[in-house]
């Protein structure tokens, strides 16, 4: 004969069975990363390195008015930078596409008219990837391979199609906020005073932000100060033998 502690044990898990079933109680699912036990895939927020390197983009999708002094600032600093752009960008400032490659900056795809990626097909996404890809392929000779999505809108499917067209997925780890229009100074305290920049840290920034010219000379100048040098996206990543841990840092393998 069942003893009463057992039998209540046996209501309380056929109970809490029912409200699972019912949709009444909460049961959270693994949420895994890329190279971990896990399912899930990020992209690359920021990277693991012993080097003081770190690298600063700029998202391009409207506005151009301030690309010629961003590009003028950064030559004045020796500084190397990845710029992220829309085909609808592209088409419409094709000289500045031309002149940045030319600078020796990285040259990023942002998707051909800055849609939610995740809400999209697998062809359209195909098709945001490689109709901009082919642009900047036509206009400089030069295969893109660094995909950021609008809005850092990703999900498995997204960056399971830009990996399968040869592409890094790549996020940010400190935010300038600089789209917000909240001031030059408030731009320069996000980016050097933020508690997540470090070695391999990667800074977004936009190139049609009001304030990014009155922030980005100190901005260059005060990391540098702090011993940082800055390099291209595709100098910071790792191509190959590389996992990704739960809070999208790329991370190289080692030979065990």
């Amino acid at each position: 004969m069942l003893t009463k502690r057992i039998l209540n044990t046996i209501l309380a898990l056929g109970f809490a069975a029912l409200l699972v079933l019912c949709g009444l109680v909460y049961v959270p699912r693994l949420i895994s990363v890329a190279g971990t036990s896990s399912s899930r895939e990020l992209p690359i927020y920021c990277v693991e390195t012993d080097k003081p390197q770190i690298s600063i983009s700029f998202d391009s999708a409207w506005g151009n008015e301030y690309t010629q002094t961003i590009l003028d600032i950064l030559a004045a600093h020796n500084v190397k930078a990845t710029f992220f752009m829309t085909g609808q960008w592209v088409e419409k400032f094709p000289e500045e596409v031309v002149k940045i490659y030319e600078a020796g900056h990285d040259l990023g795809n942002h998707s051909e008219s800055h849609p939610y990626m995740s809400k999209l097909e697998e062809a359209e996404q195909i098709q945001e990837l490689m109709t901009v890809h082919n642009k900047v392929k036509e206009l400089t000779g030069y295969d893109m391979f660094l995909f950021r999505a609008p809005y850092g809108d990703y999900n498995d499917s997204v960056i399971s199609c830009i990996q399968e067209n040869n592409y890094y997925p790549i996020q940010w780890d400190v935010d300038s906020l600089d789209w917000k229009d909240y001031g030059a100074q408030d731009i320069i305290k996000r980016i050097t005073e933020n508690e997540r920049l470090g070695n391999g840290s990667i800074i977004l920034c936009h190139n049609g932000a009001k304030y990014i010219t009155d922030a980005l000379d100190t901005v260059l100048t005060t990391l540098q100060d702090k011993g940082y040098e800055f390099v291209p996206i595709s100098q910071l990543i790792y191509k190959d033998h590389y996992h990704i841990n739960y809070e999208g840092r790329q991370i190289p393998d080692t030979d065990s």
